[in-house]
């Protein structure tokens, strides 16, 4: 029956594009259940995990790049290209996204015209929504600063722990990351430089630590007036510490190439 469905509604928009015989009243209610359509993903959107806002976010993003670049194809080309969508979203058990991206893809093939002015506003609620996404992100990255200088301020067995919790947190990234094998390679380079840059930024974070903590100890050693001995144990000890560093570090890279 599903197929079926499928079919009527296939042979339809085809007999709608070869007569082109939309009326204007015709075209302003399809204007109107458009602008229902987006109300309705508005709140779907909001109800729905960050995980699956993010990978809806660049599904919609896919596909006005992808409408934009076929003005010249056919209509077979266009449903090809529904198809395989289609094909993807079911292989990623999203059943919620499936729907919309389907009614979306009928929608734009049933009216090309009125969807030049209708991917513009698409394009700003993404801009809209990655931007405060960033924001989220750069609040997140500060609060994790906050949380690791208050740490180091106490103990360096605390900084190991905060060390350990990075890691994890880098392998569930990364498991984030690999989990949708059905993304495009230009998508896994995205996301690859993303890891790089969040990467240096953690190892710029951990060097200023390890300065702070030199220092720190300097002054101790010059307010006891410890000895020279003294301060070589000293010196060996945040040596083997940075090397600790280092080597978590090293492993991270490894498997971040992985």
């Amino acid at each position: 029956m599903k197929m079926m469905k499928k079919m009527m509604m296939i042979k339809i928009v085809m007999n709608m594009m070869m007569k082109k015989m939309m009326t204007t009243i015709v075209m302003m209610m399809m204007i109107v259940v458009m602008m229902m359509k987006m109300k309705m993903m508005k709140m779907i959107v909001i109800m729905m995990k960050m995980t699956m806002i993010v990978m809806m976010m660049i599904m919609m993003k896919m596909m006005m790049m992808k409408m934009m670049m076929m003005k010249m194809m056919t209509t077979i080309v266009m449903m090809m290209k529904m198809m395989t969508t289609i094909v993807m979203m079911m292989k990623m058990k999203m059943i919620v996204m499936k729907m919309i991206v389907m009614k979306m893809i009928v929608m734009k093939m049933m009216m090309m015209i009125v969807m030049k002015m209708m991917m513009m506003v698409m394009t700003m609620i993404v801009m809209m929504k990655i931007m405060m996404m960033n924001k989220m992100m750069m609040t997140m990255m500060k609060m994790m600063k906050m949380i690791v200088m208050k740490m180091m301020m106490t103990k360096m067995m605390k900084m190991m722990m905060m060390m350990m919790m990075m890691v994890m947190t880098m392998i569930v990234m990364m498991k984030m990351m690999m989990m949708n094998k059905m993304m495009m390679t230009m998508m896994k380079m995205m996301k690859m430089i993303v890891m790089k840059m969040m990467m240096t930024k953690m190892m710029k974070m951990m060097m200023v630590i390890v300065m702070m903590k030199m220092m720190m100890m300097n002054k101790m050693m010059m307010m006891m007036k410890i000895m020279m001995m003294k301060m070589m144990t000293m010196m060996m000890i945040v040596m083997k510490m940075m090397m600790m560093i280092m080597m978590k570090m090293m492993m991270m890279m490894k498997m971040m190439m992985f």
